[in-house]
């Protein structure tokens, strides 16, 4: 490593001149110029231990360092600038008028250069903060807790705040950087933020767990099932962009349904208590199971059901957030391969 130091020297030597004292910032560690040869690195750490303990002894111990390694180091360093650092008197060492000027300088530029590695340990380390997110209600009840336990567990200087709310209200939150991350259930693209991650599950059929269909194996034809069944609705519709669903499916669906609900959880109960069917995704599904009352069936339509983790910019997020964004696309990504496989096997 080389630097180049300006010399804060009297005037008679016509050096340029810098202020490199107590109060000087960060910054100064960048303000360091040339004066007449390249220092080493090295040769400047000997001179500052040379300094600090007054003796070629202690600075070689701070150094971990041979005495006549110091003394070379001191040595080279004079020939660089040019002028005598250390008065020889018998064993001992008196600082030359040039020596402590110089040492000013020195010390200014090391105290930039600790400060500048204690920021880059801060950075690289920094564990602490609020993590905001906001999330769809299906990833809301099981996902989210579980990933946020991994960090809370992991990293206890993080605090979080998680909001419920659906996907255009999450999309708006996160494009006006009022959330850290957000878990949403369109299609991409989505415009003014960045995906993090993005995944397609199957959607499946919820029924009452008494239903004859309950414990048949293979998949539900929801177009058989359209003629028969009532299906609980989601604001009166089965919204072709959300579940990739034919229109003719949709509609047939539609004049059997009496009930519709603003999003899957209440489907589910209505599931439970009435005894119609529902379209829903696979995380909603597993919350319905886990209270009683429905199971669920893999569907043959290929419905697909969308996932992303968005941000306003990855380069925005704390290392925090960015290891709990990492932990919940890894929970999501092996729940998907789960009900892929068990999807799988029912076709079989």
């Amino acid at each position: 490593m080389i630097l180049q130091v300006s010399l804060l020297l009297p005037n008679r030597w016509n050096a340029p001149g810098f202020a490199m004292g107590a109060n000087c910032p960060i910054a100064c560690a960048f303000s360091v110029l040339q004066y007449h040869n390249a220092m080493k690195h090295r040769q400047l750490e000997a001179f500052r231990a040379t300094m600090r303990s007054g003796s070629i002894t202690e600075a070689a111990a701070m150094m971990h360092i041979s005495q006549p390694s110091v003394s070379r180091l001191i040595a080279d360093l004079e020939r660089a600038v040019g002028f005598s650092l250390f008065l020889r008197s018998g064993r001992g060492l008196t600082p030359t008028v040039e020596a402590k000027a110089f040492y000013q300088g020195v010390e200014g530029m090391f105290a930039g250069v600790d400060r500048l590695q204690e920021l880059a340990r801060a950075i690289s380390t920094t564990r602490s903060g609020v993590i905001t997110i906001g999330t769809i209600q299906s990833i809301a009840t099981i996902e989210v807790p579980k990933a946020v336990n991994t960090i809370y567990r992991r990293l206890p200087e993080i605090n979080f705040m998680i909001q419920s709310r659906n996907t255009p209200a999450i999309l708006d939150a996160v494009q006006m950087h009022q959330l850290d991350i957000g878990i949403v259930g369109r299609q991409p693209p989505y415009d003014g933020v960045e995906v993090l991650f993005q995944i397609t599950a199957p959607y499946v059929c919820l029924m009452p767990e008494a239903h004859e269909l309950a414990d048949r194996s293979g998949l539900v034809d929801l177009e058989l099932l359209a003629e028969t069944e009532e299906f609980a609705t989601f604001g009166g519709a089965f919204p072709d962009s959300m579940m990739s669903i034919e229109s003719s499916l949709a509609q047939k669906m539609q004049k059997r349904s009496r009930l519709s609900a603003t999003n899957m959880p209440l489907a589910a109960s209505l599931v439970r208590e009435t005894g119609v069917l529902a379209i829903a995704d696979p995380f909603s599904a597993e919350q319905a199971v886990l209270m009683g009352g429905v199971v669920f069936r893999p569907i043959k339509q290929d419905l697909k059901y969308h996932v992303s983790i968005i941000a306003p910019g990855r380069d925005r997020l704390s290392l925090a957030a960015l290891e709990f964004v990492e932990v919940l696309s890894g929970q999501l990504s092996k729940r998907v391969s789960d009900i892929k496989r068990y999807r799988s096997s029912r076709h079989s």
